[in-house]
């Protein structure tokens, strides 16, 4: 069964599994920001000790292949994280999720990085789908699925809990890609 790579990259980015020593980057770049995590699933980290459980979370779950939560770098600054993408392969589908340090925001690398781990993904024989949703209001996020080739195909009433904005689930855009 194809796994999916331990890196890749594209024009203006390296992605790679990560490494302990990317939490004190992480927390101080965007773990730790509210306005990073308003439409995310987790809420801001309060220490450096919070993000690197969550990186020992990360490296377990590659050890155990139940997702692959791939770090972000510029290639000028291939040590300094910027952000991540996570992608859980299912059957035939790949199921993303990513974030991104607010000093890159605006520049088209998050749609760069989702284009590219698509397009690997479904040049593979096993995968026909990748997929991601976003809360209803994440505007940015919308955008850089469509400017990653991805459509809107439906509303999800009470989808998920994004503990930043409710503790009740709210509604979500699917967008999915296929061959």
């Amino acid at each position: 069964m194809q796994a999916l790579p331990r890196t890749f990259e594209t024009e203006r980015l390296i992605a790679r599994l990560p490494r302990a020593a990317d939490a004190a980057l992480l927390f101080a770049s965007y773990t730790s920001d509210p306005k990073v995590g308003r439409y995310l699933m987790w809420t801001p980290h309060q220490s450096v000790a919070e993000t690197e459980r969550f990186i020992s979370d990360c490296i377990a779950a590659v050890e155990a292949g139940t997702r692959f939560p791939y770090v972000l770098a510029t290639r000028e600054q291939p040590n300094d994280p910027i952000g991540m993408l996570e992608a859980r392969a299912s059957q035939h589908t790949v199921d993303l999720g990513y974030v991104l340090a607010p000093k890159y925001w605006g520049q088209g690398l998050m749609p760069e990085a989702v284009r590219g781990l698509t397009e690997w993904a479904l040049s593979q024989e096993r995968f026909y789908r990748v997929q991601a949703f976003c809360d209803v209001e994440n505007k940015a996020s919308q955008r850089t699925l469509e400017k990653a080739g991805f459509a809107q195909e439906g509303r999800h009433e009470r989808y998920v809990v994004h503990p930043n904005l409710s503790p009740e689930p709210r509604a979500c855009y699917m967008y999915g890609r296929c061959r």
